[in-house]
């Protein structure tokens, strides 16, 4: 089984909108990783995303070009100050290949959570825009593997 977790694309800051929708190079940025992931085939059953407008943008952008056969849905606890323990039990037990559209520093402390590692550890180096990829072994441990990031697509 595969864990997504992607960053959401960068969006025009809190004094130009409010609301911080995505920028143009955010939808650039989230088309080109859309279609990257499009060609690589990836196995995913559902998006989730956070309730911030961001996210959800950059969700949609994903689940039109991967539908994903659970679509896609907004869920509490992906922000950026949410407790990553809200989400560590789902995620180890998870049995569907799921993306989740979040913030930082949230999606740092979760992976380092999944990984086995305090989530003060920095494991990932996020960035807006970027998808990283885990596996769940059979043994049920979680190991990276690979990142994809806007400047190399």
């Amino acid at each position: 089984m595969f864990l997504y977790l992607v960053q959401h694309a960068e969006s025009l800051s809190k004094e130009m909108d409010q609301t911080q929708p995505l920028s143009e190079k955010g939808k650039n940025d989230i088309n080109r990783l859309a279609d990257s992931l499009f060609k690589l085939k990836i196995p995913l059953d559902q998006i989730i995303h956070s309730t911030k407008l961001r996210a959800r943008q950059t969700a949609e952008v994903l689940g039109a070009k991967l539908n994903p056969p659970q679509g896609y849905s907004e869920q509490e606890g992906l922000s950026p100050l949410d407790e990553p323990m809200i989400w560590l039990k789902g995620i180890l037990a998870m049995n569907k290949n799921l993306m989740l559209v979040g913030h930082l520093p949230h999606l740092e402390k979760l992976i380092s959570l999944v990984l086995g590692f305090a989530p003060e550890k920095k494991t990932v180096s996020f960035q807006r825009g970027c998808c990283v990829c885990l596996k769940k072994e059979e043994s049920g441990s979680w190991s990276i593997q690979w990142m994809i990031v806007p400047e190399i697509i």
